[in-house]
């Protein structure tokens, strides 16, 4: 896909995207090219043909990129594979933290639907996905950011941190936005780390830890694992050996949909536990989200769920997405009224995306709301930075 952007640097630039779903972006004296989603870099085959596509582009058109935006995580192939492009083009690369990129994926979709769309003078953004690495180490995915609007100062955007800065030349004198992270999920255990991800029962186990005894965590989990395999996770855990804290809103909807049934103990796809989660949904019930501090607390959640078990559980589920959509709605609203983005994949469930649309949200209506708008995202991040 090809268009034009408001936006325009004479530099060659090119956006590698994330990794779950390979994507990439060229832009060039304002023309921006957008690929296709290639799927799950980890697929050998998959990344092959990507890397082969961003080579191709760039011979056929006989671009040499000056600038080469990646995401932060040091492991992903597509921030090994850009830095090795770097040096192969003396380009400036420039890491792109995952879920910022995704907020300017929904930026530019607004954008694109306006050529005289202005961005105001302060908004906020959410970003609901899986995994991407934060800027404070931890494993983000629940996010709240707040965007404010200064007469520019001058000088050049902060390193990363919880807030930097942001040079828009949408405006007719330049000025700086100040992106701030103000608020997000409450941080659980992704116990074994990435195996978390295959096997929900290791999340569930972890945000039952808070409340339930040994004993009783293992008479729910015990259909997933025998006794001797539950004793090593929950060793692990106590032990806090490869135990990451995560916000992430994908695993929430991971260990909702295995407590009530609706997945098995292994993700056949990638976004298996919550599509069947949202598949199963009905009428939901009603809970209030408990806010702490700006954290929107997930543990009472899962406190509620196992007392009310034997009740209608397509109706839990439906309460379990809109506990969490309400809970990120209400920390910016305490706020004031604002516009707000949201973006992620999690932005694609329409139980959430419908209760935040509804509120005025603004979701991608052109660039995919997932890991396949990333590399977008990191381009308006850098045309609106730099």
């Amino acid at each position: 896909m090809e268009f034009e952007f408001p936006l325009k640097q004479n530099k060659v630039i090119l956006a590698l995207g994330g990794e779950s779903a390979g994507n990439f972006s060229v832009c060039n004296k304002g023309k921006v090219y957008f690929s296709k989603d290639f799927g799950d870099l980890l697929v050998e085959s998959n990344l092959a043909n990507y890397k082969k596509a961003v080579l191709n582009y760039l011979k056929k058109h006989k671009f040499k990129p000056e600038i080469i935006l990646i995401d932060l995580h040091p492991l992903f192939h597509t921030t090994l594979w850009g830095k090795m492009l770097t040096k192969q083009y003396k380009a400036e690369c420039i890491q792109v933290q995952h879920h910022h990129a995704h907020i300017f994926s929904s930026i530019g979709d607004r954008i694109l639907q306006s050529a005289i769309y202005q961005l105001p003078d302060k908004f906020y953004a959410l970003a609901m996905d899986g995994t991407g690495l934060g800027t404070d180490g931890k494993i983000w995915g629940g996010e709240v950011f707040k965007i404010s609007c200064h007469s520019r100062a001058g000088g050049n955007p902060v390193s990363y941190n919880s807030v930097y800065k942001l040079n828009l030349p949408l405006h007719e004198n330049t000025i700086n936005y100040t992106v701030e992270r103000i608020g997000h999920l409450e941080n659980q255990i992704l116990v074994g780390g990435d195996l978390a991800i295959q096997e929900p029962a290791r999340m569930l186990i972890g945000i039952l830890s808070k409340f339930l005894n040994k004993s009783e965590i293992y008479n729910l989990t015990k259909k997933y694992y025998s006794k001797n395999e539950f004793e090593v996770i929950y060793s692990q855990l106590r032990q806090n050996f490869n135990c990451l804290e995560t916000s992430s809103t994908g695993r929430i909807l991971d260990a909702v949909s295995l407590l009530l049934g609706f997945c098995g103990n292994e993700r056949k796809y990638k976004h298996e536990p919550i599509d069947l989660l949202e598949k199963n949904s009905t009428k939901p019930y009603e809970l209030k989200p408990i806010i702490e501090n700006n954290v929107l607390l997930t543990t009472p959640l899962f406190k509620y769920l196992i007392k009310n078990l034997h009740k209608d559980k397509k109706r839990l589920a439906a309460m379990a997405q809109l506990y969490l959509a309400q809970g990120l709605l209400k920390i910016i609203k305490l706020a004031g009224n604002f516009d707000i983005f949201i973006s992620g994949g999690i932005a694609k469930n329409k139980i959430i995306s419908k209760c935040l649309e509804s509120k005025g949200a603004y979701a991608s209506k052109i660039i995919p709301r997932g890991d396949a708008g990333l590399s977008f995202g990191q381009l308006v991040y850098y045309l609106l930075n730099y």
